[in-house]
């Protein structure tokens, strides 16, 4: 895992706020409709808060947030907490990232466009979800294990 992002990838990340402010829904419903062609990855989560576009809200802040502050993660950690917590009490394990990440990235270039969603931001952006993805693998294995420690 890498400790630290690089500087072009901060920079080419936050440079796409404004992009995610106005398109992040369209991104994330476009990711979930690539995510859900998985069955199984599909039933666990709460499909009324995908047909109400909770979910898809949810996930268009939180990536923002992740671009906004990217530079600044010491202000995401009540924000990472929380997911860890939804992700272990949903059973989200280390396996289901790859699937993430192989429908965010595309989602990312379908929504924008190859003029913006260039081969360089796509791969920023694949750095930096792997830095973020590889933190709550960390804490959610954590969690995991604390709780079969107090279930022993």
């Amino acid at each position: 895992m890498a400790r630290t992002l690089t500087p072009e990838t901060i920079a080419t990340v936050k440079a796409t706020g404004p992009a995610l402010q106005q398109h992040g829904v369209a991104i994330t419903t476009a990711m979930y409709a690539r995510l859900f062609e998985n069955e199984a990855v599909r039933d666990m989560f709460d499909q009324a808060a995908q047909a109400s576009g909770e979910q898809p809200r949810r996930l268009a802040a939180a990536i923002l947030g992740y671009a906004q502050n990217i530079d600044k993660l010491e202000n995401l950690t009540g924000a990472v907490e929380r997911m860890v917590v939804r992700h272990v009490e949903t059973g989200v394990k280390a396996e289901h990232y790859p699937l993430v990440a192989e429908a965010l990235l595309p989602a990312i270039r379908e929504v924008l466009g190859e003029d913006v969603a260039t081969d360089a931001v796509l791969a920023a952006w694949g750095e930096a979800y792997w830095f973020l993805a590889d933190l709550l693998i960390a804490a959610e294995a954590a969690r995991y294990a604390a709780q079969e420690a107090e279930a022993a």
